[in-house]
């Protein structure tokens, strides 16, 4: 192996002759451990290059080293770390001085004790990935995210590359979103009032710090996202969990003291129960008694792949208490990071200060390549490619649950990428799934998405956007297998 050419440089500082510096350098290389054994270093001629030196003066310190057996040659080959050379060292590390910070005062909020579920780091190594919210390489359009990114890096876009977008977005996504995103939703909405976010959970941690304090209760669902609730507890609001049941969440259960309801009407999470049109317009009847907001967080609709969408609640809202969420991650890939908020102009105005305040922008280039990726037809035809697949999928996983004797709690009404399960009672889901990582199948433990504090150990969610078809129904059988 190789020395890189870039690890050498000399000491403007160092004392002594050019020769006697370069040897120093070498030598501490080897003494250190950073240049091993059988290396192989650059040549004279390449290293003078490099330093800006002559080459005699380098041939000059390899010959002294070659002298004292830290170098070897080897004829035309070159100059190597010789197997001879004094081994580095070794140092005991001194006692960690003992800290003198109580951090248990010190620290006055923790958000470290999340209760969100953790996806293994190499979840693609597993054999039968049933993980939600994972991109799966085959059907991610490369070629063309890739040719939008180098467009918008060019010079013409140079403005959008280097811009600070403090107290605005990028003007061709936030055009995208509101002529062909937000109509497809029934939603009307002028520019200012989008504001792209980092993601759906940006999107509601914005809409909780602007629109809750601690004299303010929130509403969410039980079973729900389990980020929305960690972000609810950091702002120190009450909070009311309130059971969903077959059709979402039920409105005559909301406290009369609500302040925002946070709920999941076209899919909701995790049950992928839709909520029907009558109690759509009950949940906005209510709010309006109330005088309470809705946080309407409608991920997934893009997959709807067994039937057309159900319109956003905020396509029926006349009182502008609606406020709308919505994400490119899931649909694209997680680690993109790019969602948006809908709202009146007041309210995305207060939280696009906050956002300025904590994150600035998103980054101006992300923006504009994924408007490129928009505009230029790739998304729709993306989505119509995983359509087609996650279809597929929801077939075979249906029928392989069925095969196999396990139960569905909940499906999509119109697709999604996810079966909402129920274990017989008695199993502990989160003890089945590291039983299952063991046999190389993931699944996703249901207690996490309860509010209880008893909650249920027998659900979990079996998501099949990133499990190729050919494995689902012997993933199934594996898990039917343990439950037996």
């Amino acid at each position: 192996m190789s020395i890189p050419i870039e690890t050498f440089f000399l000491d403007p500082d160092a004392e002594g002759t050019l020769q006697g510096r370069i040897q120093q350098m070498i030598a501490e290389g080897i003494l250190s451990g950073r240049f091993q054994k059988n290396e192989k270093l650059p040549s004279t001629r390449r290293l003078a290059t490099h330093l800006g030196i002559s080459r005699i003066t380098v041939t000059l310190a390899y010959t002294e080293l070659l002298a004292n057996e830290y170098l070897t040659s080897k004829g035309r080959s070159g100059y190597y770390v010789s197997p001879e050379a004094p081994e580095p060292p070794q140092f005991k590390p001194l006692p960690k001085s003992e800290e003198k910070v109580d951090w248990t005062r010190a620290i006055a909020k923790h958000y470290s004790e999340t209760s969100t579920f953790e996806k293994p780091e190499d979840w693609a190594r597993y054999k039968f990935p049933f993980i939600y919210g994972q991109t799966d390489p085959s059907l991610f359009d490369h070629a063309n995210w890739r040719a939008c990114a180098m467009k918008a890096l060019g010079a013409k876009d140079f403005p959008s590359l280097t811009a600070d977008y403090f107290d605005r977005d990028d003007p061709e996504l936030i055009e995208f979103i509101a002529r062909q995103t937000l109509p497809r939703r029934g939603i009307i909405a002028a520019p200012d009032e989008i504001l792209v976010t980092l993601g759906a959970q940006n999107a509601l941690w914005l809409s909780t710090q602007v629109l809750l304090n601690q004299r303010r209760k929130a509403v969410i669902e039980n079973p729900c996202y389990p980020a929305l609730r960690d972000i609810l507890y950091q702002s120190r609001c009450h909070i009311t969990a309130v059971d969903v049941d077959d059709y979402g969440l039920p409105p005559h259960r909301i406290p009369n003291d609500s302040s925002v309801i946070f709920t999941t009407p076209s899919h909701q999470c995790p049950t992928t129960a839709t909520m029907p049109l009558q109690r759509r317009k009950a949940l906005l009847s209510k709010a309006q008694a109330l005088d309470a907001l809705i946080i309407e967080d409608d991920y997934e609709f893009e997959m709807s792949f067994l039937t057309p969408p159900s319109p956003a609640l905020k396509s029926l809202d006349e009182d502008g208490r609606v406020i709308y969420v919505g994400s490119f991650s899931k649909s694209l890939f997680p680690g993109l990071r790019l969602g948006y908020l809908v709202g009146s102009a007041a309210f995305i105005r207060e939280a696009r200060a906050l956002r300025a305040s904590v994150l600035r922008h998103p980054p101006g280039h992300i923006q504009r390549t994924a408007a490129y990726f928009l505009r230029l037809g790739h998304y729709d035809a993306l989505i119509k490619r995983m359509g087609k697949t996650y279809l597929q999928r929801s077939k075979m996983m249906e029928q392989a649950i069925a095969d196999h004797g396990l139960e569905i709690a909940g499906k999509g009404m119109h697709g999604g990428s996810s079966f909402w399960m129920r274990a017989p009672n008695g199993c502990d889901t989160t003890e089945l799934a590291f039983t299952l990582r063991k046999q190389s199948v993931l699944i996703e433990p249901g207690q996490a998405f309860f509010n209880d504090s008893a909650p249920p150990k027998n659900y979990y969610r079996l998501a099949f956007s990133s499990i190729p078809a050919d494995k689902i129904n012997a993933g199934i059988a594996g898990i039917a297998a343990i439950l037996r």
